[in-house]
């Protein structure tokens, strides 16, 4: 079923509507999820009043989204303005096409995956920086410039935890790094451990969510990059958001947690059923990780931007360095794989 061996353009087209269609059905859902959860954290009942039990309100959410009017400020350089949601939204999209979600459901099996999701990945802030900077808005400029430097500062540690399940393997190829996870995961071992934990709360940071949300900030910048928007404009951002967090729960699945493999025990063979339970599988790792992502942001407080900054500069980078380092002394001097 992979392009590689089916290059068929009906079947890639077939592919990336299915794609889409999950990624708005996945916004949809976690969009609920999260109203609850955050509810029950504040102690009040969340959604209720559309359709049974609050279940519709997402659904007329995003009518009322589409329905609304893109409204273009008049100082603002309109090309670049509506081209950023657009930028936030399809990159985050293309990147699952490499994402093994079982032995046979994935789109393409690259030789470089890891590289090709990082390079979508960065994208992103490039998207935040149009949108701050085209919006002609010092609020939306602030929120931008925060996130530049958010992001410059976090994709150096992201990139060295990543690394380190890459090295263990010795391959980009993300079906490679999970066949090589069957019955031992990464984060079993004291440096996928250390990587998969400083992902996380990188990967938290570059989905710009609380507590590393600062350059949206409503309480000092009234929504920061994304103030101007209106209509689909903000919708976009909205939907790119969450397809960015089922990216980084797929991430860490596929190169720490084992993907679609069992802890200590080896799903062989082949068929519908097992491909679906390694469908299942894949999705409960990826699911359990984002509400954990909602559990922090309804938790934990937003950071100040020193504060941010500190924990990136003084912390996450020389961890990241020294646990690299020390995985390529184990590899090499000991052969410790």
């Amino acid at each position: 079923m992979q392009i590689a061996s089916s290059p068929n353009l009906l079947f890639i087209i077939a592919i990336a509507i299915v794609i889409v269609l999950y990624v708005f059905t996945n916004s949809a859902v976690l969009v609920l999820v999260e109203r609850k959860v955050c509810g029950r954290i504040q102690q009040r009942p969340g959604p209720t009043e559309v359709g049974p039990f609050g279940l519709l309100q997402t659904a007329i959410d995003g009518l009322k989204l589409m329905g609304k009017q893109l409204i273009v400020p008049e100082k603002a350089d309109s090309k670049l303005f509506k081209l950023a949601p657009v930028l936030s939204f399809v990159p985050p999209i293309v990147a699952l096409i490499v994402v093994p979600f079982s032995k046979v459901l994935q789109v393409n099996d690259l030789d470089v995956g890891v590289l090709f999701i990082i390079a979508l990945a960065s994208l992103n802030v490039l998207a935040i920086l149009i949108a701050g900077w085209s919006s002609a808005n010092k609020y939306s400029l602030f929120g931008a410039i925060r996130s530049v430097a958010q992001n410059i500062a976090y994709e150096i540690p992201l990139l060295m935890s990543l690394l380190s399940a890459v090295l263990w393997v010795g391959s980009l190829r993300l079906s490679d790094l999970v066949e090589a996870q069957g019955g031992h995961w990464f984060v079993f071992n004291v440096f996928g451990f250390i990587g998969f934990c400083i992902y996380f709360i990188t990967g938290m940071a570059e989905t710009n969510r609380a507590p590393f949300d600062l350059p949206e900030a409503e309480s000092e910048l009234t929504a920061g990059f994304h103030t101007e928007y209106t209509g689909m404009g903000f919708g976009l951002f909205f939907l790119g958001e969450y397809t960015n967090m089922l990216l980084v729960a797929s991430i860490a699945t596929s190169l720490f947690l084992g993907g679609y493999n069992l802890p200590f025990f080896t799903l062989e063979g082949s068929g519908i059923l097992l491909e679906g339970l390694r469908l299942l599988i894949f999705l409960a790792k990826v699911y359990f990780l984002i509400i954990v992502m909602i559990w922090m942001r309804w938790t934990f407080p937003r950071v100040r931007f020193d504060q941010l900054l500190n924990l990136c500069w003084k912390y996450l980078i020389p961890i990241s360095m020294v646990n690299l380092a020390a995985e390529a002394i184990w590899i090499k001097a000991l052969g410790g794989n």
